[in-house]
């Protein structure tokens, strides 16, 4: 055979009358070279014309070919596994399983000359170098549009298999949209068609990291999975599999890929994982470590799966996170949001010390991710807020809006008012805000209304939002909307000109059709929104919200718009108020007015100024309603008082009340009883006299 290799040769220079002088002696030498080594591997040549109509993979004389799958090196046929396209005359639009041109080719890479179609090449003697797939790399980052990509197939000499399943990869970043492609005529492209049609012939001699890449490449470009391209690179995986040689890293790119394809049901699945947990987390890389993360996270660890891998991998994770960099930190953040590890808080908290020193290095996205997690399992750090508020200052008019978004929700979620980011934040709202969706905008908006925080530059700020309303009032959201205006009524900036729209009969049934009903909290903020308008708007004479939508009490279990009395601090306070009034029967607690607010504490007084028994509802000239500040109720770094707080003490002041307010940061500062009892009396009583104590 190695004779008869040479004698075609030596016969195709005959027929074609050239001189063997013509030839250049080194690319003699490279052609015998590859004859032989196709002869080694099992290959065959081909005449170009009768190459596409020759199967790539002999088949036994009298097997029926499945219509939809080629055999497997392991000689087992799909067919008899239940193939689900047997009648089909193809397999889809990927089922390419020869190609017209010459497949005159070396294994391993894939050659690529000039305008011509890509060309596989089987060996792993002519791979590129380091620095030529760093290369190409490069240029492959740089690409963006497919046609980008496509050139650059076209001019590039000798491609590897991770080269090609990398240019896969990048075509589908750029063209994935949702669940399809924005483009799905791409896939028809010939320099795509001939590259993937190469794949699927030489699937045997990928290397691991080549085979694995491009059959997920091949799930995010959603190629049919019963064409004969997923299908055999499907095969071939499984067979390495079954030896046991693939690493951690090639085991979660194919765990990735199965997931896409059948699921976490999947029975290559269960395999790989036996494989994976072999060695325990402490002999893998970083690398690796984060890619078992977010194989887990994309479906393989749900409902509480494979939980005894993840705890070994919390520990270790703690004692390497000093070395992860910012891709790592955000990655393992997101993944323990969707596997809910609530237990690894000492993780969280390692993770987000690593990620301090890291904050102006985060992508727009990796920042996004890690303040998710931190909103998503309660955690918030002051150097992570320095840090911040030294970042996000040079940001806000360069980053992505959701992550402008992201870090005022971190700050809002977590009531930490910091004046430099809201400022910032603030003055690139205003130039910016027409790009926002309405999402955006309001989630933007509402943190301020929490923290009861007006910027330098309120005034075109909420110039800027009722714009955006009047332009834009049909594209929110009924709730998003409706989050919105409460916002701005917490910081004494009333949207009358919509108040009418919230009220009329159709915007109020689009709240009910968002769910099962409407829920407590937005009864209340409609409630409460109706009360503002009347309180603080007296020539508003629009529509008047409906008594079936509102509430009673603004103080309900979990979310709320009143924030409940500190129960140690409003015992010290119950405490000092009778010896002060001299009997407990002299002020009320916890008393709910008509107007929907809870007072902490209620004391009533006669026209002289004399205090009545709590339970008198006749001749009262004033009540006092004494409100009992606990930490909660402000902003967690500064004595703001909240929002909804500010609202609260607004309202019961235009309603007629005495408005006392005793917060936790004077309270403290009391020593003993005489101090408690002259501190109350000062506050509740300042121009009376008592001649004892």
């Amino acid at each position: 055979m190695g004779h008869s290799m040479e004698t075609i040769l030596l016969s195709i220079l005959l027929r074609f009358e050239l001189p063997l002088e013509s030839w250049n002696r080194a690319m003699a030498l490279k052609v015998i070279k590859r004859l032989q080594l196709l002869r080694q591997t099992g290959a065959h040549l081909c005449p170009p014309g009768e190459l596409s109509r020759t199967r790539i993979l002999s088949v036994p004389i009298g097997e029926p070919m499945c219509v939809a799958c080629l055999w497997t090196s392991a000689d087992r046929c799909i067919q008899r596994q239940g193939c689900r396209k047997l009648s089909q005359p193809d397999c889809g639009r990927m089922s390419l399983s020869t190609i017209t041109k010459d497949p005159f080719y070396t294994t391993g890479s894939v050659s690529l000359h000039k305008d011509s179609v890509p060309r596989f090449c089987l060996s792993q003697l002519h791979r590129p170098t380091d620095a030529e797939e760093k290369a190409f790399h490069d240029r492959l980052v740089s690409c963006s549009s497919s046609r980008q990509v496509l050139r650059l197939l076209r001019t590039v000499e000798i491609m590897s298999d991770t080269m090609a399943a990398a240019a896969l990869h990048r075509v589908a970043d750029i063209e994935q949209d949702g669940i399809s492609l924005k483009d799905p005529k791409v896939l028809e492209e010939d320099t795509l068609r001939a590259l993937c049609c190469q794949l699927e012939r030489d699937s045997g001699r990928l290397t691991e990291a080549g085979l694995v890449s491009a059959l997920l490449a091949c799930t995010r470009l959603y190629v049919d999975p019963w064409s004969t391209l997923v299908v055999r690179l499907v095969s071939e995986s499984q067979e390495r599999l079954d030896r046991g040689q693939m690493s951690v890293g090639q085991l979660c790119t194919l765990g990735q890929a199965l997931l896409a394809l059948e699921g976490p049901g999947c029975g290559m699945l269960e395999q790989l994982m036996v494989q994976l947990q072999r060695q325990g987390p402490g002999q893998w890389s970083l690398v690796e470590l984060t890619a078992v993360y977010r194989l887990l996270q994309a479906g393989v660890g749900e409902e509480g799966r494979y939980q005894d891998l993840l705890n070994a991998m919390h520990t270790y994770t703690v004692s390497v996170t000093s070395r992860m960099d910012p891709p790592a930190i955000s990655s393992v953040l997101s993944a323990l949001v969707v596997l809910n590890q609530t237990q690894a808080m000492p993780l969280v908290i390692s993770l987000c010390k690593q990620a301090v020193r890291h904050i102006p290095n985060f992508r727009d996205e990796e920042l996004g991710l890690v303040l998710g997690a931190l909103m998503h399992f309660g955690h918030s750090d002051h150097f992570l807020v320095e840090a911040m508020e030294r970042h996000v200052p040079k940001m806000t008019f360069t980053s992505h809006p959701e992550t402008v978004t992201k870090v005022m929700q971190y700050f809002g979620r977590r009531n930490i008012l910091s004046l430099p980011v809201f400022d910032a934040v603030a003055e690139s709202f205003v130039y910016r805000a027409d790009e926002y969706s309405t999402s955006q905008v309001a989630r933007q908006i509402m943190p301020f209304g929490k923290l009861g925080y007006l910027p330098p530059n309120a005034g075109e700020v909420f110039r800027k939002v009722e714009a955006i309303l009047h332009a834009r009032f049909s594209h929110f959201q009924p709730r998003t909307l409706l989050n919105l205006l409460h916002s701005c009524i917490l910081v004494e900036r009333f949207p009358v000109n919509f108040v009418s729209k919230v009220f009329n009969r159709y915007f109020l049934q689009q709240l009910q059709e968002q769910g099962s009903g409407v829920d407590r909290i937005v009864l209340a903020q409609l409630t409460q929104l109706y009360m503002t308008v009347k309180l603080e708007c007296p020539f508003y004479e629009g529509p008047r919200l409906l008594p079936k939508y509102r509430v009673k009490s603004f103080l309900t279990p979990g979310r709320s718009l009143e924030t409940p009395v500190d129960g140690h601090l409003y015992n010290y306070v119950k405490t000092g108020l009778v010896d002060l009034l001299g009997a407990r029967t002299y002020f009320a607690s916890r008393v709910l007015t008509p107007y929907c607010y809870t007072l902490d504490v209620e004391i009533k007084l006669d026209e002289e100024g004399y205090v009545l028994p709590a339970s008198q509802i006749d001749d009262i000239y004033k009540r006092i309603a004494v409100c009992v500040d606990g930490h909660k109720r402000f902003t967690v770094n500064t004595r703001q008082l909240l929002g909804k707080e500010a609202i609260k003490q607004r309202h019961l002041r235009l309603l007629g009340y005495e408005v006392v307010q005793i917060p936790y940061y004077e309270f403290e500062n009391l020593w003993n009883k005489t101090e408690v009892v002259e501190y109350l009396h000062k506050k509740i009583f300042p121009l009376s006299y008592r001649l004892s104590w």
